[in-house]
């Protein structure tokens, strides 16, 4: 882990980007009690606020106790179970 000055971030952006790029974590320290964790966003990354997840979750715990709920069938595999729910959902 590489611990830098905020200073220093802006002086060779390009040169941390690089090495957070190869798997180094960084953390850009800007005031005594304030620092920050540089990392990477992969292609298949999601990203959300934390409003759209309560929303999501609200969402799915209403679905429950209405009884929407998927169970997996017994000797049922999880592709065919995900294949099954995918199918229902689309209808």
């Amino acid at each position: 882990m590489l611990i830098i000055t905020s200073r220093e971030f802006r002086e060779n952006q390009d040169s941390y980007f690089d090495r957070v790029d190869k798997g180094e974590e960084l953390i850009v320290q800007r005031t005594k009690n304030k620092a920050y964790r540089i990392v990477s966003v992969k292609l298949d990354d999601s990203l959300m606020s934390k409003e759209d997840f309560l929303t999501i979750v609200d969402k799915s715990l209403m679905q429950a106790k209405e009884g929407k709920i998927y169970s997996m069938l017994e000797g049922e595999s999880l592709d065919d179970f995900l294949d099954r729910i995918a199918a229902d959902v689309q209808d």
